[in-house]
């Protein structure tokens, strides 16, 4: 069976599909109206929690963006854009896919709800505030890490790029760009530059 990839315009599904533009993978693409679990028929059979991105691999079953790059990566290299255990990188590597989720997109997540997607009134100017803070104050990590540096870590583009630019990208969307510093804001125009980046972005 081919790798299939179910996926909204602009959400955590372009961490695995930029992920598949950038190794070459032949793969299937179902592109979806966001939330995908009231607009399109039948995902909730599919994925039981209504997430997006959804992944198949034969019997394989994934639903979390960074755990989808990383296992594409090392299931189907080798590639340039993985990092192997016995590299000296492989720990900072580990941990900067997963702080792309649980420190950088999570509380963008909070700021999208409370801003655009609930209805009006149920609207939180304070918790916006508050988690746009959080991200800014978590960002900074990104900004000491950019250094001197090209990329996260290894010394050249990884998953761990692509993991944590889509949050930078999403940051983007959200009007959080202004805040950016430099070198953040000079990564992530690298990153923007990389055409499976835009090919990404695009579907």
């Amino acid at each position: 069976m081919a790798l299939k990839l179910y996926h909204c315009k602009g959400a955590r599904s372009v961490r695995p599909l930029w992920t598949l533009e950038e190794m070459g993978l032949e793969y299937e693409l179902e592109s979806m109206p966001f939330p995908p679990r009231f607009m399109r028929e039948g995902y909730t059979d599919l994925n039981p929690i209504g997430t997006v991105p959804y992944f198949v691999d034969g019997a394989v079953e994934m639903t979390e963006s960074a755990a989808i790059s990383q296992y594409l990566a090392e299931r189907y290299g080798p590639t340039d854009i993985a990092v192997a255990p016995t590299d000296d990188e492989y720990g900072a590597y580990l941990n900067w896919i997963h702080r792309s989720d649980a420190t950088f997109t999570f509380p963008q997540t909070i700021l999208l709800r409370y801003t655009q997607l609930e209805p009006e009134e149920r609207r939180l100017k304070q918790a916006a505030d508050d988690y746009t803070q959080w991200f800014f104050s978590r960002l900074k990590a990104v900004e000491r890490a950019m250094d001197g540096n090209e990329y996260l870590c290894a010394g050249r583009f990884t998953v761990a790029d692509i993991c944590v630019g889509y949050a930078l990208a999403l940051a983007d969307s959200l009007g959080l760009r202004p805040g950016f510093k430099p070198n953040t804001e000079a990564y992530l125009k690298r990153l923007e530059e990389r055409p499976a980046f835009q090919r990404a972005m695009k579907l």
